[in-house]
């Protein structure tokens, strides 16, 4: 038995060998559900349509010799999922087809109705229940009987069994990565960032032991959902496993150093066993920045951390029920600096009790930090979110509008979407415009032999200025 496996999307031309967000590392999902696909005796296939220039003529192609398709959807890419599905149908209408990823897991069984032409929606974590699916294509099993999915009969959408949690994540199995192996993923990271060919992803736990309201959370769909964890060993074995065939490794968990002792275990072991790999952290808070572990991981490998700051205002991060403080913001920062480590962050502008001083402020201290990158972003209401449920609560916004920018037109902080934008860009001038920040660059690109942030933020200066000339 065959599954296509799909990742929902458009190619742009232009951005194959660039990552960027939410094609910023192969489809991690998809790797999980093919290598438990392989598990039970059956063959897998991967088709990114966010890298692959030609994936809808290979789809049709692959179609002729697979026993089921699945696809990876994003509220984003939705429209694409359901262009994609009904092209399918229209070439093989009998070929089951089913849906998982974050859109099913907050829409659950109106996922189905969303995208018509699908069959099944796994609602929650799929390793496990696709081997349940590939049971019942066997005519092994029921439907009704399968945890964690819905499923369409007679017209009709039922639900499966409750869906159950994995919580040894130690007994899954490790990604499938080999069937990415006809992609490459690119030399240049998004934002400017050097990723060293080939490019591949990890991820250590599932879900973050904090509740930050702007930030969308499986708990908040499902029951149950908890921070988790693989073991440093574990981790350790499926990195040896890459150790050799990538030379990128993309950190992508929500929180990795929430557990700062599991991840001295780690590096050390990338360390002793004397792991060839580079390193990038996309999520990490600042209170966890410790001395020695940063340069242990600038040792092992590390390139680069991404910071969630968010705001440059007490006020707000305290509002956003982010736990950290502007003192522990420098210090993070300032450490990862004097480490060698590029320091990337976010800021987001537009929280409900933000003024344009706050915004200001943001800008300010921003700028006075020794980032590397700022990504200035607007505050959005998306599904899954403490903010989302609140104005929906509130009657603010629908439970269909599955993401919504701050806008105080409607109803949605001080400021309108317009102003929002309009500080977004300053940010991103000032920040990049400032002569200390080039100096600082030029030396850092020197001492790193990497100029790709110098010509990302050159990139944004001529962006910047022909908006600003314009504007006159």
């Amino acid at each position: 038995m065959k599954f296509l496996l799909l990742r929902a999307g458009k190619y742009e031309e232009g951005t194959k060998n660039v990552i960027y967000a939410p094609a910023s590392e192969p489809p991690l999902g998809l790797l999980y559900i093919g290598a438990s696909i392989e598990q039970e005796g059956h063959k897998a296939e991967i088709i990114d349509f966010f890298i692959d220039k030609y994936a809808e003529e290979e789809m049709k192609k692959s179609l002729d010799s697979v026993d089921a398709v699945g696809i990876s959807v994003y509220t984003e890419e939705l429209e694409d999922a359901v262009y994609i599905s009904k092209k399918i149908k229209e070439l093989k209408p009998n070929i089951p087809i089913i849906i998982g990823g974050p859109n099913c897991i907050y829409l659950q069984n109106n996922s189905l109705v969303d995208i018509p032409y699908a069959d099944i929606a796994v609602v929650c974590e799929g390793e496990e229940v696709i081997k349940d699916i590939a049971k019942w294509l066997e005519g092994k099993k029921e439907l009704a009987e399968i945890p964690g999915i819905y499923y369409k009969e007679n017209n009709k959408i039922k639900p499966g069994k409750p869906l159950k949690i994995i919580h040894d994540l130690d007994s899954v199995a490790f990604p499938a990565h080999h069937l990415i192996d006809k992609y490459d993923y690119g030399k240049l990271g998004g934002w400017g960032t050097l990723l060293k060919k080939r490019v591949t992803n990890i991820i250590t736990s599932r879900g973050c032991p904090f509740n930050c309201r702007f930030c969308t959370r499986y708990s908040n769909a499902i029951p149950g959902w908890g921070y988790r964890k693989r073991s440093a060993e574990n981790v350790f074995e499926e990195l040896q496993q890459l150790d050799g065939k990538f030379r990128t490794v993309n950190i992508v968990d929500d929180n990795f150093l929430a557990d700062t002792k599991r991840a001295h275990k780690i590096f050390d072991l990338v360390l002793d066993n004397g792991l060839d790999l580079n390193f990038y952290i996309g999520g990490a808070r600042v209170e966890s920045a410790e001395p020695e572990l940063y340069k242990k991981m600038k040792k092992a490998g590390v390139k680069m951390i991404a910071f969630g700051i968010e705001s440059g205002n007490q006020e707000v991060l305290d509002f956003y029920n982010k736990k950290i403080n502007l003192n522990q913001i420098r210090k993070a920062v300032t450490l990862a600096r004097d480490t060698g480590i590029i320091a990337f962050s976010t800021f987001i502008l537009g929280a409900p009790i933000e003024t344009i001083k706050h915004l200001e402020d943001t800008i300010d201290f921003a700028c006075s930090l020794p980032l590397d990158i700022a990504v200035f972003v607007h505050l959005r209401y998306e599904m899954g979110s403490a903010l989302w449920l609140e104005v929906v609560k509130d009657k603010k916004i629908s439970k269909d509008e599955y993401c919504v920018f701050a806008d105080s037109n409607k109803g949605l902080g001080i400021l309108s979407s317009e102003e929002i934008e309009k500080y977004i860009r300053i940010g991103f001038r000032r920040f990049y415009f400032r002569p200390k920040y080039m100096a600082d660059q030029a030396i850092g690109a020197l001492k790193r032999s990497d100029f790709n942030i110098i010509i990302y933020g050159l990139g944004l200066q001529i962006t910047y200025l022909k908006e600003f000339l314009l504007e006159f």
